[in-house]
């Protein structure tokens, strides 16, 4: 896919006129993003269900979060495709790739560090990313470190274990997601995106229609419209199918089942911590009170934050999400070098700490 200004007749709406209504949609969409919370809480309410209950707190989860991403991938995308409008693709691949590949990884993940999404959340910009032409590399940087690194998570740990602690996993995380990405980059496996991310990706399905530095701010509006209308025709039902299989094991995965397992220090701890991570989904917030009682268990350090890594960077929702985006055999490239990551820094900590 390709940017592309349509060619027929549009409305004669003055330019003033799309200033004014993107500037009160912008503002209509943080009101209604700073209400999801509540609003979910509050039909929740409704049902006839305990909110402590299991089914109570799957439902909750799945109200909230559905919305948020959705309107996180639309605010996003048409960001991103606005932002495209003024970089053709091989402008784009020129700024970010090639010896710069390297300090994409790095600003990607820096970037990842500044962003409180969880796994499932930071998709959308993974896509926006793509579309706009960033080497995959860069963007599975991104990927990687949104979910798994950033402020909550810092805080979160100084407050539980100490700021040592911290620090050293703000630098095997972001280590993690700097070489991640970089390997995935230089295995070059672009031609394993989906056809139409590829197309995307590539802008090879046309040349494109307009000079991109011609367009009016109107034009511009209008191409990101047309990119966002793409993108979420292709992906909401696999958002909703995602975070619907989330909700479900953020609300039915009993606890006391993860401390028995994790409990001992054996050396299998921390493969088996990975595994078990992976069907999990949580963000760092959700994740850290797990972490906790495995502490307060007699787990091992570096088996919960192995744990805790796989759950907010190799998730199953976000897994079943980036199904529509990336083949299978890149889902598991993406998987085996990130794991491979993950256990590099739980067997370090056990060592350590």
């Amino acid at each position: 896919m390709s940017l592309q200004i349509t060619s027929g007749p549009a409305p004669n709406r003055p330019a003033w006129l799309w200033h004014l209504g993107v500037v009160a949609c912008l503002i209509l969409w943080g009101l209604a993003y700073r209400a999801l919370a509540p609003l979910a809480g509050g039909l929740t309410a409704l049902l006839p269900l305990d909110p402590e209950s299991h089914a109570g707190s799957a439902v909750a989860f799945f109200l909230y979060d559905v919305p948020k991403v959705l309107m996180l991938l639309t605010l996003i995308v048409f960001v991103m495709g606005v932002v495209r409008s003024f970089f053709s693709p091989e402008k784009t691949r020129a700024l970010l790739s090639g010896r710069r590949a390297g300090l994409g990884n790095v600003m990607a993940a820096g970037l990842g560090v500044l962003t409180p999404f969880c796994s499932c959340s930071a998709v959308p910009l993974f896509v926006g990313f793509v579309s706009a032409g960033v080497p995959l590399g860069v963007t599975f940087s991104f990927l990687i470190a949104a979910p798994m690194v950033n402020e909550v998570a810092l805080v979160l740990l100084f407050g539980l274990v100490g700021w040592p602690v911290a620090l050293t996993y703000l630098g095997f995380g972001l280590a993690i997601a700097i070489l991640a990405g970089w390997v995935i980059g230089k295995l070059r496996l672009e031609g394993w995106l989906q056809d139409w991310v590829r197309d995307l990706h590539a802008g090879a399905t046309s040349p494109p229609a307009f000079e991109a530095e011609r367009l009016t701010l109107v034009e511009r509006y209008r191409a990101g419209l047309g990119v966002m209308r793409e993108i979420l025709a292709k992906v909401w039902l696999w958002v909703i199918l995602g975070i619907g299989m989330g909700a479900l094991i953020h609300g039915y995965v009993p606890q006391d089942l993860m401390v028995r397992i994790m409990g001992a220090e054996a050396w299998w701890s921390v493969p088996a911590a990975v595994v078990m991570g992976i069907p999990m989904y949580s963000n760092a917030a959700g994740v850290i009170p797990i972490v906790e009682a495995l502490l307060g268990k007699g787990a091992a350090l570096g088996t919960v934050l192995a744990f805790m890594m796989s759950v907010i960077a190799l998730s199953l929702p976000e897994m079943i999400i980036l199904r529509q985006v990336l083949t299978l055999r890149l889902i598991a490239v993406f998987i085996g070098v990130v794991a491979s990551g993950i256990l590099a820094v739980g067997f370090l900590f056990n060592l350590i700490f």
